[in-house]
Parts: structure tokens; C-alpha cells; sequence
């Protein structure tokens, strides 16, 4: 694991339990924290913004350059940073999910056992959903999985 994909691993550990205010607005504190990053208001779907805050908020504290493009888009992302994207996933990838017609969803990776992935998720729900309301931990098999990119 790079040290990027770790310490953003570790930041996204402490965003758990961060949850829409009110549910299912795309709005709150944090949500509109991650939002901001991206450069959007409250309102937007924000798994990828997610995504960008901890690799920003990473890179800031190791002091180094963020290699995410600054977007909320998960296909957005997947297409501008072919150069990241691998097969096998480790710890701190991010992974990208296409469900056709321009929706995605997003999340890290904490742990691979076989063909499942452990991950920490922004805009999901307890059921894995692509737009949910909070920072859940979730499970995933590889199989429903895009692609890898790595810090």
C-alpha cells in the first residue's frame, strides 16, 4: 500500500458514521465539506467528492501533490485517470463501479479476502446503495468492479 492510499485509508476510517443532515438530502456538515472540495453546493450525489476530500485532506498532511482530478464524478474520475487504474486490489484503492447511463459509485478499500473487498463508503447505506445518506463500511465482490485505482 503507498503511503497516499494509506493515509487516506486512515482519514476516510474516521469519517464512519458521518450521515446526511436531514437523511437522503445530499446536504449536512460533512457532506457539504466533501461537496465544496469538488467544487459543488450541497444537492449532489457525493461518493467521489468523498473520495477526493481524504485523498485531499491525505496529500495535504504527507505533503504531497493529490493525484485524483478534482471532480464528484466516479466515470469522470475512471476516464481521467486511466494511469492509476489496476487489477488486483490491495488496501487504499479506490474502486470504481458503472451502472451504465453515467451512474457510478465509489468507496476505499480497507481489506481483500479472495473476491471480496471490504470498503469504507460515502453516500451509501446499510443495504450498499449508490445513493444512501451516510460513511458506512460495506462488502463488495470483485466481480461487480470496474476498476482499481491507486494512490
Amino acid at each position: 500500500m503507498s503511503k497516499l492510499g494509506k493515509k487516506t485509508l486512515e482519514i476516510a476510517i474516521t469519517q464512519i458514521g458521518v450521515e446526511e443532515i436531514p437523511r437522503n438530502s445530499n446536504a449536512g456538515p460533512a457532506v457539504e465539506k466533501y461537496l465544496k472540495s469538488v467544487g459543488l453546493g450541497k444537492g449532489y450525489a457525493w461518493c467521489m467528492a468523498f473520495m477526493y476530500w481524504c485523498t485531499k485532506e491525505a496529500s495535504l498532511q504527507l505533503g504531497i501533490e493529490n493525484p485524483l482530478f478534482k471532480t464528484a464524478g466516479v466515470l469522470a474520475m475512471y476516464n481521467k485517470k486511466k494511469d492509476l487504474v489496476v487489477t488486483d486490489p490491495q488496501p487504499g484503492d479506490i474502486f470504481i463501479m458503472d451502472f451504465g447511463k453515467g451512474q457510478g459509485h465509489t468507496g476505499i478499500v480497507e481489506k481483500v479476502d479472495k473476491n471480496i473487498i471490504y470498503t469504507i463508503e460515502g453516500n451509501t447505506n446499510n443495504d450498499g446503495s449508490r445513493e444512501g445518506y451516510g460513511v458506512f463500511k460495506r462488502q463488495r465482490k470483485t466481480n461487480t468492479i470496474k476498476a482499481f485505482l491507486r494512490l
